[in-house]
């Protein structure tokens, strides 16, 4: 539980160096909210497709949405689609809720989120304290779903291999962001042939 607030506190960390882009967090963030309703049981993973269960509700308010959202009948929904839907503006919603928990200081010279080389910062918190205890212990879910938005290099080697299900997941999720990168790959090109058109190139 808690793995996708630890990837938002780790992405925001000033100690990361490695700011990343709202999409791909994003993506990551569902990916990882995945993993948190597998942990608590609310879902289990029929081959890539999320199936629902019977479950109370969670006192994590931001990992009770996405169990509210969770397509609840036959065939169910797969892994990357769910991905894409609950990932639209996930990060900007995961900084919203963290910023009203005072877990997040946002500095005054940026008031949006992502637009600004100055990125909002953790504050002091066991909430802190915990996303960066995974990550300096390299624990396997954090560590992949990291390096699966960029916001970490490649995970070691000898990192151990986590159950059939986390790697679904963890699949799913860097086909995502591969496909979005490839997305914004061709917008810049198609821009750069717009604006050579436009100077006569």
């Amino acid at each position: 539980m808690g793995t996708a607030r630890d990837l938002m506190i780790v992405a925001m960390d000033a100690a990361t160096g490695r700011p990343v882009t709202q999409g791909d967090l994003s993506l990551g963030l569902a990916g990882a909210e995945v993993i948190d309703l597998l942990g608590a049981e609310v879902v289990t993973l029929d081959g890539d497709r999320i199936v629902s269960r019977p479950a109370p509700p969670l006192e994590d308010p931001l990992l009770e949405q996405a169990a509210t959202a969770l397509v609840r009948d036959a065939p169910y929904e797969p892994i990357e689609d769910w991905l894409w839907r609950r990932g639209r503006g996930l990060a900007e919603e995961y900084m919203t809720v963290l910023q009203e928990e005072g877990l997040v200081a946002r500095p005054r010279a940026s008031w949006l989120p992502f637009r600004s080389t100055t990125w909002p910062t953790p504050v002091e918190s066991p909430a802190r304290q915990r996303a960066r205890h995974r990550r300096a212990t390299d624990e396997p879910v954090l560590a992949t779903l990291a390096a699966a938005v960029g916001v970490r290099d490649e995970v070691p080697e000898d990192l151990p291999v986590p159950d059939d299900a986390a790697q679904a997941v963890f699949a799913a999720v860097v086909d995502a962001v591969t496909e979005l990168d490839a997305v914004r790959r061709r917008r810049t090109i198609e821009d750069e042939a717009f604006a050579n058109v436009w100077r006569g190139v």
